[in-house]
């Protein structure tokens, strides 16, 4: 997951400075995420956790309320098939959603995690999961509603 959120920093890394800034979240979301995952086996305390949810909330908001308006902006400028795909993906990116909101929810306070400490793990590999799913359909729409029209959004 950490590779392939690099490998989309290089490719479209410098094509615009919002989703600059946007993948260097991501890095730093999947930096906490694996360090939080990694603590876990250590006895992870509620400060980190709450940290990730943090950075992890910054991320998906970032991604809803910039990105996503900004592709969606491109793909109706240009009329190209664009608005297509982002219609056919957002729906598989609301799940995602979801559920980074679930485990936001789950784990928002300190009393919470002492409620749900027994579910960490299991929850943290689910999300694990709908992270990758989430990366690879904003990696699509980058490549396809921004990626192509770079020269002419710069």
């Amino acid at each position: 997951m950490l590779e392939d959120c690099k490998t989309a920093q290089e490719r479209w890394g410098g094509t615009h400075q919002m989703i600059d800034r946007w993948l260097d979240n991501r890095n730093r979301t999947l930096v906490a995420y694996f360090k939080l995952k990694s603590d876990l086996a250590a006895d992870a305390q509620v400060e980190p956790l709450q940290a990730f949810c943090e950075t992890l909330m910054d991320y998906v908001s970032a991604g809803h309320f910039e990105i996503y308006e900004q592709l969606i902006r491109e793909a109706r400028e240009f009329d190209d098939g664009g608005l297509d795909l982002a219609h056919q993906l957002y729906p598989a990116l609301e799940t995602t959603t979801e559920f980074i909101l679930y485990f936001n929810d789950k784990f928002d306070t300190a009393e919470q995690c002492a409620r749900h400490a027994d579910d960490l793990a299991a929850d943290l590999s689910k999300l694990g999961e709908r992270m990758t799913e989430r990366f690879e359909l904003e990696d699509r729409l980058i490549e396809r509603l921004h990626n192509i029209h770079r020269g002419q959004v710069a």
